[in-house]
């Protein structure tokens, strides 16, 4: 029996890893978060300081809370030496359920019989990939939204095979750190919101992909209707070009949709730039004063 959710190891530390990990800290775990490039480690206290400040400006936390949330985290590599401890451990590794599987399977035997593994991938479910890592009554989707402090919503989504403690542990973890638990009673790909939200993004990608309409008219349109300070294209900024043509590039693959492929070598071009999205300050739009956020801009200015 789970006892409870005290020491966390993320796995893969890019933006979305991070803030997890931040999140899980900021409530008192003690976070080791891993991942495959180096550079990743490197630069993970200045990006969850930088992260951390951001939230004190919008007057949600204050300084204490953010250094001892950062006192927390620690960088480790490789994860195996984080996984004798750990109650919790979180994938955050690209979309492909191969990878995934064996990131689990090579913490199973290093990891307690006791350690839940909670994938957090967005388009898939845990069944593609449970029976890899070696203990599938404790494997589950647990996923987060972007940016995870205000976003607050974490979707927990078991198999046919998750044990229902590890369902009910992880909605008990999730109130603990400050999200909202989304049960999903059944698997899911998108779960609930981001089966609307992959909607809206495959097709506002196929308008500029096929040539229908621009990436900033695309968002216009978005904003101008509903109001909103920030479209499609420039949401997908916050959560990484590379990371949604990781997605659109396995469903492409998958299905043998030509759409989905069309869409992911539109993507594919802005990668090859170097434009991946607000964390290289380059993606639809540049930043960090992107032109959807000046004045005018719904207006066609």
């Amino acid at each position: 029996m789970n006892t409870g959710i005290h020491r966390v190891l993320v796995v893969g530390s890019g933006t979305m890893g991070m803030e997890i990990g931040f999140q899980c800290a900021l409530y008192g775990c003690e976070v080791a978060l891993s991942d495959a490039d180096p550079a990743a480690l490197t630069t993970l206290g200045e990006r969850a300081r930088r992260y951390g400040q951001g939230i004190v400006e919008a007057g949600f936390l204050d300084a204490a809370a953010v250094e001892g949330a950062l006192r927390r985290m620690t960088p480790v590599a490789p994860a195996l030496g984080a996984a004798a401890d750990a109650d919790l451990v979180v994938e955050c590794v690209p979309e492909d359920p191969v990878l995934k599987g064996r990131v689990f399977a090579e913490l199973h035997p290093a990891c307690p019989p006791r350690t839940i593994f909670a994938t957090n991938t967005s388009s898939l479910v845990p069944s593609m990939f449970a029976a890899a890592t070696g203990r599938p009554g404790r494997v589950a989707a647990f996923h987060f939204h972007l940016p995870v402090w205000r976003s607050n919503v974490v979707d927990v989504m078991p198999h046919a095979g998750t044990d229902p403690e590890v369902t009910e542990t992880l909605v008990d973890f999730a109130r603990r750190i400050g999200q909202v638990p989304i049960r999903v009673a059944r698997e899911s790909h998108g779960y609930a919101f981001n089966a609307i939200y992959n909607a809206v993004n495959r097709e506002a990608m196929t308008l500029v992909a096929n040539g229908v309409a621009s990436v900033e008219d695309v968002d216009r349109a978005w904003m101008g209707i509903f109001k909103m300070p920030v479209g499609p294209f420039g949401m997908l900024d916050d959560v990484g070009i590379d990371t949604v043509w990781h997605i659109t590039d396995f469903w492409a693959r998958t299905l043998g949709d030509d759409q989905l492929r069309r869409n992911a070598d539109w993507l594919r071009g802005y990668i090859d730039r170097g434009r991946l999205g607000r964390k290289s300050n380059a993606g639809f739009y540049d930043y960090p004063e992107p032109a959807y956020a000046r004045p005018g801009f719904t207006a066609g200015g």
